[in-house]
């Protein structure tokens, strides 16, 4: 069996600039990169590769099919992606095609000793897959490509004392707008969005009346997310906005209303209903149950008699 190669490690923003054959970055710690100058060359390490920086992409068209983990997404239309250090990418199939747009790159040193960087992990859409992108508005695009130019001159001036003060003060503003254009994307999908919830009512329904096997346990937001083919951080900022629930509170409060129509329509033990919905102990479903309606479940299945 032949051995998979180990992807490629991009130390540095330098060494990315000169992957790309761009000339050294005003910055170590950060850079506005022009799609338009990108060369990807035949270099190997475009077929996989990683770095340790943060990546803020707003692009329109394709230069090659550009793989996330096991998805492959074709940028066709002004979109932006945001992806954190240590994630895995290839590029294949690269091509001439007119490609426009800008690539914010940043180091976490960058932001460490400022509240960015603490705040930086609420960010959901850092851990979104490519095809779960931000498509902007001609308006929103007009937005973010301000802020980038603002930040691609501010570091062509000479580096100062105040510097770094007011380019992290543009990331954090672009990260801000990007959280309000993504509850916009969630609001205006409203369609797709409840074709989503019937889907995972569905899965949920089928997850718990399919007859238990010995090896059953709760569903994950994992799985639930992998049945849905959505990253799980996407599926539950997605859930909290259509919703007002997480995936996980999404899961429990499907399983609470399943173990009231067992305890309801059944008599089965309150032991044989909570090893039918995933648990294994019984005591960890009273207590769900009961933080989840005040009552526990011999309590709720009392007040019915």
């Amino acid at each position: 069996m032949m051995k998979k190669a180990t992807p490629y490690k991009i130390n540095s923003i330098s060494e990315l600039h000169s992957l790309f054959g761009l000339k050294k970055p005003n910055h170590p710690l950060i850079s506005i990169i022009d799609f338009e100058l990108l060369k990807f060359g035949d270099s190997e390490v475009w077929k996989s590769f990683f770095y340790d920086f943060y990546c803020v992409a707003c692009k329109k068209g394709s230069s090659g099919k550009f793989k996330y983990g096991q998805r492959d997404y074709d940028f066709d239309e002004g979109v932006m992606s945001f992806t954190k250090p240590g994630q895995l990418f290839s590029v294949t199939n690269v091509t001439d095609a007119p490609v426009s747009g800008f690539m914010l790159v940043f180091k976490p040193e960058l932001i460490s000793q400022y509240p960015l960087g603490k705040k930086i992990i609420n960010y959901g859409f850092f851990s979104y897959s490519i095809a779960e992108a931000l498509h902007l508005s001609d308006k929103e695009d007009t937005i973010i490509s301000s802020l980038l130019l603002q930040m691609q001159n501010e570091l062509r001036n000479n580096i100062d004392h105040y510097s770094q003060d007011v380019i992290v003060s543009h990331i954090d503003l672009l990260l801000n707008y990007s959280n309000r254009f993504y509850n916009r994307q969630f609001l205006t999908r409203k369609a797709v969005n409840n074709d989503l919830l019937a889907q995972l009512e569905q899965i949920l329904n089928n997850y718990f009346d399919t007859e238990t096997p010995l090896n059953k346990k709760l569903p994950t937001v994992q799985f639930i997310a992998n049945e849905v083919n959505l990253s799980s951080s996407y599926l539950s900022d997605l859930l909290r906005n259509t919703t007002g629930q997480n995936t996980q509170q999404y899961i429990q409060n499907h399983l609470i209303e399943k173990a009231k129509e067992l305890l309801t329509t059944t008599n089965f033990s309150i032991s044989e209903i909570a090893y039918q919905l995933g648990f294994e102990y019984s005591q960890s479903f009273s207590k769900l149950f009961k933080r989840n309606t005040s009552q526990t479940p011999l309590e709720y299945r009392q007040s019915f008699n």
